[in-house]
């Protein structure tokens, strides 16, 4: 019997229809959504400058997209729980194909493409109970090939490893009411952090026992597997748990702690997460506490940076790329922030780097 293995790595030789890449744009560097004063959505492509490369409208809000690393085409995911995802010709705005959940089944909101761009990988739940599941789909046409399990509940977040033969998965550890948000299981939540391999088979998992109700959101990579994720409190108000892990396959989880005083002032939330562009800190956006805190590589704070509705976070030769719902795009490099444009637009929660 043909193993799922066997079959993906099938689809991997195919050769790839050619297509126009992201030169065709302008060269972007990050993707972005964003609300309009109309009240209307788009997705921008956003330079290292913080110019607008192009824009393609949206029809609903976007939270994340994931960039095919070499078409300028990017898939823009259904603000979670949704059931579909657009493959958008980032040209012309053009809907080149709508992905459809399995039935009883959600996307959560991101997911990532293979570094050749051959495999889409999404994040799903099952309705009922929350389970956690990846698809995989071939980019030739985009048809859905395999899926397997998260090893979760809840899952949100998904990166392919360094060693493009694992998949790092961010299961949030939360259970939800069908088809709206509410939260049932707070009480008893297992957030965890997964490695698994291209069959889906698990590898590793961490979980939080001593911070259970921190729900494991967002992931960061660096280029030698380091893994940084980001956190959300469900827990008693008040309480200022850590928001800020790091892991390296085979060895304990890193608690990145911040004084008492910035830990209270994120308000128990991290909406992104990033290494800078040397790899040698990292850091995590809070725009309910209206801040950014950095870390060094090995956990230790370096300090907080203050910038209103701040969320948006990617790496950046000079440091970070930021961007808030005030319409600016930001560099922050050390404790400092260099504003680069402004837009008459709101800045969703992501900044996705196309170039991973």
């Amino acid at each position: 019997m043909t193993t799922r293995r066997a079959f993906i790595a099938s689809l991997l030789a195919a050769s790839a229809s050619p297509a126009v890449g992201w030169a065709s744009v302008g060269d972007p560097t990050y993707l972005a959504a964003a609300r309009m004063p109309d009240g209307s959505y788009m997705l921008a492509g956003l330079r290292e400058d913080g110019s607008a490369a192009f824009s393609v409208p949206l029809p609903a809000r976007g939270h994340a997209a994931a960039a095919h690393p070499s078409r300028a085409e990017a898939v823009g995911f259904a603000r979670r729980p949704g059931t579909y995802a657009l493959v958008i010709d980032c040209r012309d705005g053009e809907v080149l194909h709508r992905l459809e959940a399995p039935d009883e089944r959600q996307f959560n909101g991101h997911g990532t493409f293979s570094p050749d761009g051959r495999l889409l990988y999404t994040v799903e739940q099952r309705v009922a109970d929350s389970e956690g599941f990846i698809g995989v789909w071939n980019t030739d046409g985009y048809r859905r090939v395999a899926e397997f399990a998260s090893h979760g509940v809840g899952p949100h977040d998904i990166r392919v490893m360094p060693d493009h033969a694992s998949l790092v998965i961010a299961n949030g550890g939360i259970q939800t009411d069908k088809w709206d948000r509410a939260k049932l299981n707070t009480d008893t939540m297992r957030p965890s952090l997964v490695y698994v391999d291209l069959d889906g088979a698990l590898l590793e998992k961490r979980d939080l026992p001593e911070f259970y109700q921190n729900s494991i959101r967002h992931l960061a990579l660096r280029a030698d597997g380091l893994v940084g994720f980001a956190m959300q409190w469900e827990g008693e108000a008040g309480y200022a748990p850590p928001l800020l892990a790091l892991h390296r396959r085979g060895e304990e989880l890193v608690l990145c702690e911040a004084p008492l005083e910035d830990e209270l002032a994120m308000d128990g939330y991290a909406g992104s997460v990033a290494f800078c562009g040397d790899g040698s800190e990292i850091a995590i956006s809070s725009p309910r506490g209206g801040r950014l805190h950095r870390f060094s590589d090995t956990g230790v704070f370096l300090g907080a940076v203050s910038r209103t509705d701040v969320c948006g976070l990617a790496p950046h030769a000079g440091g970070y790329m930021a961007s808030d719902g005030l319409g600016g795009v930001l560099l922050v490099r050390g404790g400092a922030v260099k504003p680069l444009t402004i837009a008459q637009a709101a800045w969703d929660n992501h900044l996705i780097p196309i170039h991973a």
